[in-house]
């Protein structure tokens, strides 16, 4: 397969989110080959997004792979994750969306667990909720919907997409005992989603435990 030929704009990019994942995996948010992150150009709406079994430390634009909206790698080295559908169906269910990450935390592994039978986890009156696109007070009340995991991703990519349907204000999707998707309009906004709700999960957490 040919090598994703970069222009400046894509390459800028592919670079930011790079140190995204970087970042993500110093954190210890993407242990050992977990996680997967794409950014989507508004111009072709072709998807760039990182390669399967991949240290997400280490990545350079030269591990992304380029895929069209039916998910065909159009350049690239290596395999595209399992999980590229969810991507998918972000992508087209949020028309807005520039980005998307997907990480495996201890909060957001834990939390997922603990409020699976209740559909979602709720996050109320905390100050960092104002760093969520849209979101203006501490009072905001997010819901972020919790998926079964599964291995089955076609089923899964449905599923999602009647939670994008049901909660159509999230900021973010939970897979039981799995990780978080979050999304954003660019990059940027998607790691600073990123890093409120992670921020949010581990407070929640917390809180739990000092009130147990």
């Amino acid at each position: 397969m040919a090598a994703v030929v970069w222009n400046e704009a894509l390459l800028e990019q592919a670079e930011a989110l790079c140190r995204a994942a970087h970042e993500c995996a110093r954190r210890g948010w993407v242990p050992a080959t977990a996680g997967n992150f794409s950014f989507r150009d508004a111009e072709s709406g072709r998807i760039f997004i990182t390669a399967s079994g991949l240290d997400k430390g280490a990545i350079t634009p030269d591990d992304l792979l380029e895929i069209d909206a039916d998910y065909n790698v159009l350049a690239g080295a290596g395999k595209p994750s399992a999980e590229t559908s969810l991507h998918g169906v972000i992508y087209r269910d949020r028309p807005g969306t520039g980005a998307i990450f997907h990480v495996h935390t201890i909060w957001n592994t834990l939390l997922s667990d603990r409020f699976a039978k209740a559909g979602a986890v709720a996050l109320e009156a905390y100050e960092l909720l104002k760093a969520l696109s849209s979101v203006t007070t501490h009072r905001h009340r997010e819901l972020v919907p919790i998926l079964e995991n599964s291995q089955e991703y076609v089923g899964l990519a449905l599923e999602l997409e009647v939670a994008l349907k049901n909660y159509p204000e999230a900021h973010g999707v939970l897979l039981r005992r799995h990780g978080l998707y979050t999304w954003g309009k660019s990059v940027a906004e998607a790691r600073r989603h990123l890093e409120a709700l992670e921020f949010l999960f581990e407070v929640e957490s917390r809180r739990l435990c000092f009130e147990s």
